[in-house]
């Protein structure tokens, strides 16, 4: 066998030694990430844990690409992020990592399908291919008969899944969720931590952002934000 077939899968997120200081030298100096190191596979489930303040927000910027770190390294998908520019950066953000958000963000004047479609006008796909991917894409999460309706016309648990189904529209390898159960009641809740467990299961590397531990609990693994460290959670 060869020495590429005996080797370990190359981590869809590896961080090495990463740190971030603002106002570096100054007073008012803060160290919001010290030396992390974190590798997640293809296909993992992973939860990101901390309260307000640990630097969980500021590590899920750095893997959502929206940050830049002051030492260390990121290699997301296999490609070193230091080495891109604002526009090979931007472009990576598109093809690599789907953001879903507690707030949903979507847009009012917009119908579900609308809204699903729209990362792929940044991608110049044509519009009526953009709306056949959208409508299989909300098919995939539930909402093939809702395209129409408009997000004032959906239940916060619907609008999720819009959401969710517009962060998957360009298949993404990453699926970076910030707190995506925050603003649902505990059964729709629930419910997209199963679908998350689905698309798990699809292939897609999911990386939650919480302060529950019992949202955490949904995850494969759990990691846990201290004064900007990073703990490995026992299975």
């Amino acid at each position: 066998m060869s020495a590429r077939a005996d080797a370990a899968p190359v981590p869809v997120i590896e961080i090495r030694g990463m740190s971030k200081i603002y106002h570096p030298g100054s007073e008012a100096e803060v160290a919001a990430l010290r030396n992390v190191d974190l590798a997640v596979q293809a296909g993992e489930f992973i939860a990101i844990m901390g309260p307000s303040g640990s630097g969980k927000s500021t590590l899920m910027n750095m893997i959502g690409c929206l940050d830049r770190p002051t030492t260390g390294s990121y290699l997301c998908d296999g490609q070193d992020v230091a080495k891109l520019d604002a526009e090979a950066l931007a472009q990576l953000r598109l093809d690599k990592i789907g953001f879903v958000f507690q707030g949903f963000h979507l847009l009012p004047r917009m119908n579900a399908l609308e809204n699903v479609a729209m990362p792929l006008g940044y991608a110049r796909v044509p519009p009526a291919e953009r709306l056949e991917r959208a409508r299989q894409v909300l098919a995939a999460v539930g909402l093939g008969e809702r395209g129409t309706h408009r997000p004032n016309e959906l239940s916060g648990g619907q609008q999720q899944r819009v959401a969710i189904a517009r962060a998957l529209i360009n298949n993404p390898p990453i699926l970076l969720a910030d707190e995506p159960t925050g603003a649902l009641d505990s059964r729709t809740g629930e419910e997209i931590l199963a679908l998350f467990k689905r698309l798990r299961d699809d292939g897609h590397t999911v990386v939650l952002i919480t302060h529950d531990a019992d949202v955490a609990a949904h995850a494969d693994r759990t990691v846990v934000m201290r004064d900007g460290e990073l703990h490995e959670e026992a299975a």
